[in-house]
Parts: C-alpha cells; structure tokens; sequence
C-alpha cells in the first residue's frame, strides 16, 4: 500500500493561557505570561514557586454532568482537550455514532502520566494500609490510564498507545500517529500530549536543579543567556489527524499537514544531543525544499543544558538541510512553563496558527544570549513570515534522556 496523506482537521488545548487554539496563539503574540503563584500544593519545598498551572480549571464545562469521579486530574485534562479537538474537528459524537465501522485511535505522549495519584496510592498503603488505598487511585497509577479513560468516554475503539520520551513525547505521538495513517493502520487519530503540574514531579525536578531558582538572577526565559531552569507546567493537548482521503471524502476543513518527521536518540546526551536532533530534522525535511520553512518553534524551556544542546541541533540541521541562518525561531514555553509531554502539541498547535496567519510569536523576555548563540533567528520580537503554497514551520524537542524529535507541519 502507497502512504497517504495526513492533515490536521481539528484542535483541542487545555493550557495555562486558555482552552481556545485562536486566543492562545494571540496570548503568545502579546507575549501574555501563563505563569502564577502555584496553589495546587503547597510549593514551599521547590525553587520557585511558580508554574504554568490552569486556574479555574472546570472539566465540567467541557464534559457536561457525567460521572468525573473515577478520573483524577490527567485523566480529566486529556478527555477535556479531546473533547474541544473532537468538536472542533466535526468529529462529533453523533456523527462517530453514526460513522459505521470508522474508528477513531488516539497517541498520547506523555512524562509520567498520573505521577500524584501514583504517589497518594503509595501513601495510603503505606501510612494507613492496604484496606485504605482508594480503587480508583489504583486503576490511574499505570501511565497508559489517561489514554484509556479517554477512550472509554469518548468511545475511541482504534490503536491506543502512551508514548514516554520526556520533552520530546508530545511531538513523538503526534508523529507517531501520522505513521500509522500513512501505512493504513489507522484513518483517524488523536495525537498530543498531557501532563499534570504536581508537587512529586516538581519536586524532583527542584532537586535536580532543574527548575529556576527564584533566589538567585536569572528566570524561566529559553535561550536567555540568564536562564536558571524551567517553570514547571501543565496541561493537555491534541491534533486531530485524518487520512487526506478520508477528510475530503466528509468535507473537512483543513488546517495543516504533517509534512513529515524525524526521530533520534542520544545515549551520552550532551554533545551527542545536539547531533541527534540534527539528524531528527534532517529526517523530517527528507525530500522537502528547506527553503520553505518559514519558522521554527523550539522546544527550548530555560533549562541551561537543554536550551544550549537544542539550539546548537537546531542550527546544524538547518545547515545541512540548506535553509536560512536566520530562519524565525520562536519558544513558547516561556510564557507556558515546561508542560513536558502537553508541550509538543502546544508548539504544533501555535504553528498551525502561524502557517495561518504569518504572525510568529517572540520568545517573551528574551534579553541577550550567550555569546556563542548559535540561532540569530531567536529574538523577543514577533515576526511576520511569508507564507504561500508549500510553506513548512518545523517542531523540535530534546529530553534529558536522550529523545530527539522534529515535526514537519505544512500550510493547508
């Protein structure tokens, strides 16, 4: 069977700047903050005491009076986004009723899926007993619990996979997807990321030394030569993504292609990070003309390693692929925090938007970067970019354990 095309028919957020793909895109142009003090749990044992969390957040908006109580907060922010993208999209539940034997599938990406309710599990059991440990918390502790709620409620009866590759996971489902309605394994899937802002995995994060101190100079600004860590975040987000076939056979509005994709991997990280991200998008442009990229939205999140091996990826793969020193380069996670897995379908979502409407936004704060920067492209300025038939905007994301990945959108 020859590959198919993919395209982008919908979009679903539930982010630290809104639930709306249109408001949020204006946010990050304004350069908005969605960060604030964190009243989730008590921060007082992290560095900072501020995250990209989502506040009010009311899952009852979006999913009317059902039963919440068998889901716990990941659960609850990914059927959300899922709601918004199934909606957006055309997918509606009456139309999937009456969609004979169409099955939708959904890729979820994520860090550590329900990393509180795994903690208070574990608590429980060990402070109270085993009769006091809640069933509930029992049947979220596993990664994939998330992706399965969401299938249940949503009646999602295709493939149903939770990927786990740190930062890079949102983008490795969202690609991961898009390989799997190329090869006829799927015609429509969900793909994006959740994750939740709790105190376990910030907590880890702070004494790592990963999250910015609020101490000492410097802030959450990607690329900034005074960045002192990330901001932890949260949040959930899907593409909705069809064969080009089947999107045209309904009518659908589309919004993008998945032009393409390149994944690699760093078993030394440092250095080797760097090469492999260049490879990933060397991988995602394959046979495509460089020179149309109109910008690049960076997975950098003021984390002083990371930032520095993804920018120095960044520029080699361009490089070798032939396109612009000075292409747009954008990083959103400075006004959204470090959402880990949500955070690959955040950029996505934003580019879609830039593909658009050829407004790029800046990256929010930025001051001055290190002397040895790499991507003169990087500026705190919004950018207007020329868009056209062919025109491409490239993702890219680095984990701190090795993951590298790159996602090739399209304009429609």
């Amino acid at each position: 069977m020859s590959e198919r095309g993919v395209v982008v028919t919908g979009l679903g957020l539930i982010s630290p700047l809104g639930d709306d793909p249109a408001e949020l895109h204006e946010a990050l142009l304004a350069g908005q903050s969605g960060l604030k003090a964190i009243e989730l749990f008590d921060p007082s044992l992290l560095s900072t005491k501020r995250g990209g969390e989502i506040r009010p957040f009311e899952p009852e908006r979006y999913l009317g009076g059902r039963n919440l109580r068998p889901l716990d907060r990941t659960g609850r922010l990914l059927i959300s986004a899922a709601a918004r993208a199934l909606e957006d999209s055309g997918w509606t539940a009456e139309v999937r009723d009456g969609g004979g034997d169409r099955e939708l599938s959904l890729v979820v990406g994520t860090t550590y899926g329900s990393m509180h309710t795994i903690g208070e599990f574990d608590r429980r059991g060990l402070k109270l007993g085993p009769n006091y440990v809640s069933p509930f918390d029992f049947a979220n502790s596993v990664i994939n619990a998330a992706a399965g709620q969401a299938a249940i409620w949503h009646k999602l009866t295709g493939v149903n996979s939770t990927l786990s590759g740190g930062e890079a996971s949102g983008l490795q489902a969202i690609a991961y997807a898009a390989d799997l309605i190329r090869s006829g394994q799927t015609d429509v899937a969900l793909a994006g990321g959740v994750e939740e802002l709790c105190l376990e995995s910030s907590l880890a994060y702070s004494r790592a030394g990963r999250l910015f101190d609020e101490s000492q100079a410097g802030g959450p600004v990607p690329f900034d030569a005074a960045r002192g860590g990330f901001a932890p975040a949260e949040g959930a987000g899907l593409l909705v993504l069809e064969a080009a076939e089947v999107a045209e056979a309904r009518g659908a509005r589309i919004l993008a292609r998945v032009a393409g994709s390149g994944a690699a991997f760093a078993p030394e990280r440092k250095g080797d990070l760097s090469a492999a991200l260049a490879r990933a998008i060397l991988g995602a442009l394959a046979e495509m003309t460089a020179g149309r990229l109109v910008g690049v939205a960076s997975g950098a999140s003021g984390a002083r390693d990371l930032d520095a091996w993804e920018a120095e990826g960044i520029a080699r793969g361009l490089a070798a692929a032939g396109a612009a020193g000075d292409l747009p380069v954008t990083a959103i996670k400075a006004q959204l925090g470090e959402a880990l897995g949500a955070s690959g379908a955040f950029q996505a979502i934003g580019l879609i938007a830039t593909l658009a409407d050829g407004r790029l936004p800046g990256i929010a704060g930025l001051n001055a970067t290190d002397s040895d920067f790499p991507l003169p492209g990087a500026s705190a300025a919004t950018r207007t970019v020329p868009l056209g038939a062919g025109a491409l905007a490239l993702a890219t994301a680095v984990s701190a354990d090795g993951p590298a990945m790159a996602l090739l959108l399209a304009a429609p």
